[in-house]
């Protein structure tokens, strides 16, 4: 820890952006770092407002106004720059220990690169990125994080479903074994869908009203899983659905086991792995008959739906895991980041 708290700066002040603010000033206590500054091409009344009202989170608990350049939150200062670029920040000016990228627009290593390039020592990117050579590291929390050496200069936090998915899987394949995988992600209306039919998007399913229709889109996934779990590739299919809701989002996961099993022993696994070790307060466990919006504000990656396990024959199981897909990875990027900062500091 250096003298002085780790000063973080976001880049891109949207969903994640604003979750990742509100987040913080949540579970201040929790972390030796301050966000001293923010990106975004947004007016300083439109930041003010989005920050202290929230159509999915509610009321900011806290105080916030603004004083000049400064959104204050809480009496603290952010420091709010208004470019649209990376080159245009000065990083280096703002004594910047970690730029939070969360504005999605940067997922190749050319493009992550100008932030480095501009006076960034280390970013940490919001989604995932093109290639695995992209970045230095995708960290899912709680599955390798401890791999980062504090050498890294760009790191991905992966993506809201790859957080909730990764860690269910390498659980049971450590257990069991895992032979095939098939998930179906069930996730709410983004902002690259339209409120009313038009043109939006190259997939043309995507210029369908996002909340009149169940609408089939283009899923990563398993990509994303198999470069976090190496040992499952070639043997994972994903697709995905948007429903008509404004956030969280589930996993529906079809597996075929490598050893007979049933749906006791699957959820046995889980309930145990939530309730103690790396992935405590990370994974959660109810067997409770929920709804989604039960889990509005949730800060898990994954909230595994016990009641909802299903065996099909000795080795065929199919679950369900709930996730808030802001809030839960929103927590995610400050987890890292702080461990990414330390683990860097002591490098």
């Amino acid at each position: 820890m250096p003298n002085r708290p780790y000063r973080i700066a976001l880049n891109g002040y949207g969903r994640i952006g604003r979750c990742v603010l509100r987040a913080f000033y949540e579970r201040n206590a929790a972390f030796d770092f301050e966000i001293v500054a923010l990106n975004d091409l947004a007016d300083m009344a439109s930041l003010e407002y989005l920050t202290r009202f929230d159509s999915t989170h509610g009321r900011f608990p806290g105080e916030v106004k603004v004083e000049g350049d400064c959104l204050h939150i809480n009496s603290h200062c952010v420091k709010v720059l208004r470019h649209s670029t990376p080159e245009a920040v000065g990083w280096r000016d703002l004594g910047v220990d970690l730029v939070l990228e969360c504005s999605g627009a940067y997922n190749t290593r050319s493009e992550a690169q100008r932030f480095i390039d501009a006076g960034a020592p280390r970013v940490l990117l919001s989604q995932p990125m093109s290639g695995a050579a992209d970045v230095d590291a995708t960290v899912v929390m709680g599955i390798n994080h401890e791999r980062l050496s504090g050498a890294e200069r760009l790191v991905s936090n992966a993506s809201c479903t790859t957080n909730c998915g990764v860690p269910l899987l390498k659980l049971l394949n450590d257990a069991i074994g895992l032979d095939y995988v098939s998930i179906t992600t069930i996730h709410s209306a983004m902002n690259d869908q339209p409120v009313i039919d038009a043109y939006h998007h190259d997939d043309l399913r995507r210029t369908r009203s996002a909340f009149q229709s169940v609408i089939p889109v283009s899923t990563g996934l398993a990509k994303g899983i198999e470069r976090l779990l190496p040992e499952l590739s070639g043997r994972i299919q994903a697709k995905a659905v948007r429903v008509p809701t404004v956030n969280v989002s589930c996993l529906d996961i079809t597996l075929q086991m490598s050893r007979d099993t049933d749906a006791q022993t699957i959820n046995r696994i889980l309930r145990e792995a939530a309730q103690s070790g790396p992935l405590e307060g990370l994974l959660a466990y109810t067997e409770l008959p929920h709804a989604s919006c039960d889990f509005n504000h949730d800060p898990h990656s994954a909230i595994v739906d016990g009641s909802l396990t299903r065996a099909s024959g000795p080795r065929l199981v199919n679950l369900l895991a709930w996730f808030d897909n802001e809030w839960g990875f929103a927590n995610r990027m400050l987890d890292v980041a702080d461990h990414f900062l330390r683990v860097a500091h002591r490098a």
